[in-house]
C-alpha cells in the first residue's frame, strides 16, 4: 500500500497531539495517512500497554488513518543505531509516502529526540539502493519520500508554515481524548497518580495553542510544522485562486 503522508511518533498518542487536526484533514481530502509508533509507551505513569494499544486503534478511527503500525521500540531507550534506523527504514520502503512526519529536533522528552534523529537518517539512507532492507525474506526497493516536515510538541520553534484545522479540530480533540488513561476526560476517574498532560489544565492548552496558530494565519484554529528545506510558494495559484 503505498500512501501519501506517513507520521512517526515516539508514542501513542504524539501523533494526534501534534497535529491529529492535520491527519483529520488530510483524510478528509481522500488522502491516505498512517501512522507508525516507535514504542507502545510502556514507561508511562498511567495506563498499560494493552489500554494504550485500544487507545490507540480507537484513535485511528476517528481521524480515519489507512494504518497504524507500532515497532514495539524500548521505551526511553531509544536512539540512532543501525537496528532502529533499519527498521523505519523498511517502513518508509513498504509504504511509499510522499511526504514524512516526524517530532521536531529539540524537545523536552528524549525519545521525541531521538525519533526525530532517526527519521531523518531514515529517510535519507531509504534512498541508498545499497542499504539493505527485508520484508518476509524479500529484498525492499529503494525509495525516498519528497520532503520531512517535523510537527511541534512540548517545546514551540518559529514555524515554516501553518496548517488551518479549523474543520477538523474537533475531531483532533477527540482522537486526544480517546486517550482516557492519560488525558483528563470528563467523567472519566482513574487512580493512576497524576501527570504533566493529566492535568484538566492540558486540554485547555492544547486548545489555546492551536488558536494561537490559527490567529497567526488568520483561522480559528491551526497547527504549526517545520522544514528544514525551502518550500516552494505557487503564487500564481494563490493569486488566481477562488477568482
Amino acid at each position: 500500500m503505498n500512501l501519501d503522508a506517513l507520521v512517526f511518533a515516539a508514542h501513542p498518542d504524539d501523533a494526534e497531539l501534534a497535529m491529529g487536526g492535520t491527519i483529520a484533514k488530510l483524510v478528509n481530502n481522500k488522502l491516505s495517512v498512517g501512522v507508525i509508533d516507535l514504542t507502545r509507551g510502556e514507561l508511562g505513569t498511567r495506563g498499560t500497554i494493552k489500554t494504550r494499544k485500544e487507545e490507540a486503534k480507537n484513535a485511528s478511527k476517528i481521524l480515519g488513518v489507512k494504518i497504524r503500525e507500532n515497532l514495539q521500540f524500548p521505551d526511553g531507550n531509544i536512539f540512532v543505531d543501525d537496528k532502529f534506523t533499519s527498521k523505519v527504514i523498511s517502513a518508509i520502503r513498504k509504504y511509499k509516502p510522499k511526504i514524512i512526519f516526524a517530532p521536531y529536533f529539540n524537545d523536552r522528552h528524549p525519545d521525541h529526540v531521538e525519533t526525530s534523529k532517526i527519521v531523518k537518517r531514515a529517510l535519507f539512507n531509504s534512498g541508498l539502493p545499497k542499504v539493505k532492507t527485508k520484508v518476509s525474506g524479500k529484498l525492499q526497493q529503494a525509495f525516498r519520500p519528497n520532503k520531512l516536515f517535523y510537527y511541534m510538541q512540548t517545546y514551540e520553534f518559529n514555524p515554516s508554515f501553518v496548517i488551518d484545522i479549523s474543520e477538523t479540530f474537533q475531531s483532533k480533540m477527540k482522537s486526544v481524548l480517546a486517550y482516557k488513561t492519560q488525558f483528563h476526560v470528563e467523567g472519566v476517574k482513574l487512580k493512576d497518580p497524576s501527570t504533566f498532560i493529566s492535568n484538566p489544565e492540558f486540554i485547555k492548552y492544547l486548545e489555546a495553542r492551536a488558536k494561537t496558530f490559527g490567529f497567526k494565519i488568520g483561522k480559528t484554529y491551526g497547527e504549526p510544522f517545520f522544514c528544514e528545506e525551502l518550500i516552494e510558494l505557487d503564487l500564481i495559484n494563490l493569486l488566481t485562486d477562488n477568482k
